[in-house]
């Protein structure tokens, strides 16, 4: 089994920042992709970001490109969301997630993935 713990949430105003990161912990095996998913009130959870286990290349959503960066440091087992120029429609409870298996074209997809966290709360006041 994987664990994996998010932190770094909060409670922000319009523009600020945050950063989030996730440490994995337990069993590990050769992930394929490492991603963030957030989900809203009364939403469905959708995708944020993702990075390459191997290689490092990273994915956006729309919805943040150009105000979200994701690394990782695989050394420690970890992931990271920086969050800048904050909305309030980035409310949300942001989990990350890492899959074995996935093929590029279902990265997007939180079905592809294998393990969870438990998530951590962003609120963005206006």
């Amino acid at each position: 089994q994987v664990q994996l713990v998010e932190s770094g949430g909060g409670t922000v105003q319009a523009g600020d920042s945050l950063s989030l990161s996730c440490t994995a912990s337990g069993r590990t095996f050769d992930w394929r992709f490492m991603g963030w998913f957030r989900q809203a009130p009364g939403k469905e959870r959708e995708f944020v970001a993702a990075i390459r286990h191997s290689g490092g290349n990273t994915y956006y959503a729309d919805s943040g490109k150009g105000r979200f960066t994701i690394s990782r440091d695989n050394a420690k087992k970890s992931m990271y969301l920086q969050m800048n120029s904050l909305k309030p429609e980035d409310t949300a409870v942001y989990y990350c997630a890492v899959g074995a298996r996935i093929i590029l074209s279902a990265m997007r997809e939180a079905n592809a993935y294998d393990y969870w966290g438990q998530g951590t709360q962003v609120t963005v006041s206006s």
